[in-house]
């Protein structure tokens, strides 16, 4: 027998003679026999062993043998142990005493040894078959718990292997369709019997559903305003509150009372839609356990990654789609005013050109030159509101002022096309508070859009009224419509409505992209509806209305009557000759001594021996930028302290703050408006005081 094998036997006298003949007797059985003097070194190897038996006298000096059984039986670890009281004197108060501390058994010394064999190896076999069976339970246990950790690294295994399937299947597509398509194939019959995804699209819920038909899948597509009437419940609740929730014979339910349907959420950026994907053991009526709902749900959040990664895709590839078409479309329009310059330019050379050809060749190239302007104006307009550098002069005023102003400004598109124009404009005025010249741009772009998009023709209506505390503006049109699908994007910038290679009309497309921001700015909004194709349109703005001012401000008049002008002594500078001549000789033309330069160094010599009244300075000229030119005309040391005008391609704020601390009295955007710079010429006084 190995010594692992060996139950341990405890005997306890304070007799030495006694304790060798217990010994000796003991020894015998093959087992480990220890020995104790007293209840204390008996206390003590209790602690550190575990004995199959306890051969305990009754009478001791330190502690007795009834007080040492009582404690020994008080630990749990040796409470089962059995102990043998040992005793020459016995009574029945005595034995009572000790089958109440816990005795299996009662003996007389002296023992017989035969006798003493026999009782202890009665309770050495029951313990080594204890031990055994404990042995075994715990082999056992060992081995169910290896199965497990088997069986639950196969289940980890099998369910990342199924994840990392999802992924590489998932990833291959970047159409949302067929990303949902693909989800729910991998979910069918993997996960469930039956699958679903659930997305809004526009006014309506788009649902494809998986399901599994013998070995077959079959999908089904749902289109309408509510989800399945049997996950409706389900589906708005993980809606609302954007968490994984289950459902049961019906009923909702958390996951973790293992239910029979599922429903997670798919989460979208905030441009996007989110959705909800529902999977189902409805039909088979098995449940989801735990394990099951995480993998559901590590599931769920790949399957919301790919199709939110599919749909912005498709939004980056639409949005680059349509700025190709817009810069397209741009140089189309940028192109097509240069023709009939180029034209008209052709006729003005010619030998022997008559006034009236003259005088047409030269309203031909202005106008041309206007519509560049304002489609550069849209430009800009779009690039300022955009990037939030649009500054609004707020006052309060008559909002009929602005829609008064806004069909004078469309007046002649509209008449041109032969367009019925019917205003339904209110006596009472309408009082806004915002930038008087944004809100007259809004309603003649609207005017303009609606002109444009009217056949030959058509009808226009424009109205106003007001509805509780907000101004409401109504443009109506008979035109081409617009259809459903593009109802949502109409106000997108790129977005076009027509794109048809026709575009006798003109214009970059921008117009109501530039109203919807103005609009956002004033507070209000707009909205755009139609019946479809060919069947007009109506643009429908809400504003904020407030009390009447106690004080209106005076209207300014345009500003292009013709001035009568003083003679200036000037220098125009640019690098680019044709505008500097043409510009030197419009001015000459009007009186004024001009005299030109092509570079800032040119400009400076000059200046010291022409002494120039004023220059108009292009700001980027090579070498000495116009900036520098100004700064030493007015801070050199031989400064003659002239009017400065900028004159730049660039009208931005902070353009504008930098030509006045180069020391610019006034800035104009290219190309200048004649108009305006004759009348600066004569309002303002010559330098010094001297006019000649």
């Amino acid at each position: 027998m190995s010594a692992a094998d060996r139950a341990k036997i405890l005997v306890v006298d304070d007799l030495a003679e006694k304790l060798f003949t217990y010994q000796a007797i003991l020894e015998e059985l093959g087992q480990e026999v220890f020995i104790a003097h007293g209840g204390s070194e008996a206390l003590r190897l209790v602690l550190q062993h575990d004995f199959a038996v306890v051969l305990l006298d009754v009478n001791m000096p330190d502690i007795d043998g009834f007080e040492t059984a009582a404690m020994i039986r008080s630990r749990p670890r040796s409470s089962h142990v059995p102990v043998i009281f040992l005793t020459a004197y016995a009574d029945e108060m005595r034995i009572g005493e000790a089958y109440a501390h816990g005795a299996v058994d009662f003996m007389l010394t002296p023992v017989v040894a035969e006798v003493l064999r026999a009782k202890v190896r009665v309770f050495v076999e029951l313990y080594q078959l204890t031990v055994k069976i404990q042995r075994q339970a715990d082999e056992q246990m060992v081995l169910a718990q290896e199965r497990l950790r088997r069986a639950a690294a196969e289940e980890a295994n099998a369910r990342l292997a199924f994840l990392a399937r999802a992924g590489a299947v998932l990833g291959q597509s970047l159409d949302p369709a067929v990303s949902a398509r693909d989800a729910l194939q991998l979910a069918v019959p993997a996960l469930a019997d039956s699958a679903m995804v659930v997305q809004r699209a526009g006014p309506n819920l788009r649902c494809l559903r998986a399901r599994q038909e013998g070995s077959a899948i079959l999908f089904d597509e749902i289109v309408g305003e509510e989800p399945p009437v049997e996950y409706a419940g389900l589906i708005e609740h993980v809606v609302r509150h954007g968490v994984p929730f289950g459902q049961h014979h019906g009923e909702p339910c958390p996951c973790d009372e293992e239910p029979e349907v599922l429903a997670f959420p798919l989460p979208a950026s905030s441009a996007g839609s989110a959705g909800v994907m529902v999977v189902s053991r409805a039909k088979t009526g098995s449940r989801f356990n735990s394990g099951e709902v995480a993998l559901c749900d590590s599931f769920a959040s790949r399957c919301a990654i790919a199709m939110e990664n599919a749909r912005l895709y498709c939004e980056v590839e639409q949005a680059n789609r349509q700025k190709n078409e817009f810069l397209s479309m741009l140089a189309h329009e940028l192109r097509n005013p240069l023709a009939p310059i180029r034209n008209a330019i052709s006729v003005l050379r010619l030998p022997g050109i008559t006034r009236a050809n003259s005088e047409w060749a030269q309203d031909v190239i202005d106008r041309q030159v206007q519509h560049l302007v304002r489609l550069v104006d849209d430009l800009l307009d779009v690039s300022r509101i955009t990037s939030g550098k649009i500054r609004l002069e707020f006052e309060r005023f008559d909002l009929l002022r602005a829609l008064h102003n806004a069909v004078e400004t469309s007046n002649p598109l509209i008449q041109a096309a032969g367009h019925r124009f019917e205003p339904a404009l209110p006596l009472e005025p309408i009082w806004v508070e915002g930038d008087h010249a944004r809100l007259s741009q809004v309603f003649a772009n609207l005017l303009n859009n609606a002109a444009k998009y009217t056949p030959q023709g058509g009808s226009i209506s424009l109205s106003a009224y007001v509805e509780s505390d907000r101004a409401v503006i109504q443009v109506r049109d008979s035109g081409i419509g617009i259809v459903p699908e593009m109802l949502p994007r109409v106000f997108e910038l790129f977005s076009q409505v027509d794109q048809s290679l026709d575009r006798s009309q003109g214009g970059l497309g921008i117009g109501l992209t530039v109203v919807q921001r103005l609009v956002a700015m004033h507070s209000g909004s707009v909205q755009a509806t139609s019946a479809g194709l060919d069947k007009g349109s109506t643009f429908t703005v809400s504003l904020p209305t407030v009390s009447a001012p106690v004080m209106n401000r005076p209207s300014h008049g345009n500003g292009e009557d013709r001035p009568h002008c003083k003679s200036w002594r000037m220098m125009v500078v640019d690098d680019n000759r044709d505008t500097a001549d043409t510009l030197a000789t419009l001015l000459r033309m009007e009186g004024h001594e001009v005299l030109t330069a092509y570079d800032g160094h040119e400009a400076l010599a000059a200046a010291a021996e022409f002494h120039p009244q004023a220059c108009i300075l292009d700001l980027g000229l090579p070498g000495v930028s116009g900036f520098e030119v100004a700064r030493q005309l007015r801070f050199g040391p031989h400064a003659e302290e002239p009017l400065l005008v900028a004159v730049s391609g660039y009208g931005q704020q902070e353009d504008q703050r930098r030509s006045r601390e180069a020391g610019f009295h006034y800035h104009f955007t290219k190309p200048v408006d004649h108009h305006r710079l004759l009348g600066l010429l004569a309002s303002v006084p010559q330098p010094n005081g001297q006019e000649r």
